[in-house]
């Protein structure tokens, strides 16, 4: 992986762990720091599969680039969909 690689995976976590909170409706327990960390995390394994699948470039690389997104994206939205969903306080009769 690039020094380039790493950065974009970066920037590309924590767009998209910001962008992931807003897409997901209704109130969300996760903090913004975990929605960002999932998305770099997710990133970084973007990037990591992409290495492995050979599609990695010198410098910047589309593909990868795109792969990042795709991870990173689906990662944080999972995240923060599934997880501390606030419940209702009315018992079921």
């Amino acid at each position: 992986m690039s020094i380039s690689g790493l950065v974009s995976a970066v920037v590309v976590g924590v767009v998209a762990g910001a962008l992931g909170r807003r897409v997901v409706p209704g109130p969300h327990s996760v903090p913004l720091w975990v929605a960002l960390t999932v998305g770099v995390v997710a990133a970084l394994i973007g990037s990591t599969a992409a290495h492995l699948a050979g599609v990695t470039a010198q410098g910047f690389g589309f593909l990868e680039f795109l792969l990042q997104i795709g991870v990173a994206g689906v990662g944080v939205v999972l995240v923060v969909a599934t997880t501390g969903r606030a419940t209702s306080e009315t018992p079921e009769p």
